[in-house]
């Protein structure tokens, strides 16, 4: 009879929040001009002159833990519209 697997858990780090990183935003509390990729992509744009994500969305758990900064793999990366370039059309070759 095959033993059971026991799930590892996963340790918690704990980071404090500091104005050091990128700045972090609660869902709903994000200023105007900043968007997710995905949120370009239905827009009909690609992040084109982003150097990289300007702020942190952070996730519906840590939105209780003001203090503690979001590292979980469901956060977000917040990006600039105004810098964002149209989609390039495909050609057929």
């Amino acid at each position: 009879m095959p033993r059971r697997r026991r799930k590892r858990r996963r340790e918690i780090k704990r980071v404090p929040r500091s104005e050091a990183f990128l700045p972090e935003f609660d869902r709903g509390t994000v200023p105007e001009g900043l968007v997710t990729r995905r949120q370009l992509r239905d827009m009909g744009l690609s992040p084109g002159g982003n150097d990289g994500p300007v702020a942190i969305l952070r996730c519906k758990w840590c939105s209780y833990r003001p203090q503690w900064s979001c590292n979980h793999p469901t956060r977000g990366f917040l990006l600039r519209v105004d810098l964002a370039v149209p989609k390039r059309v495909p050609t057929r070759a």
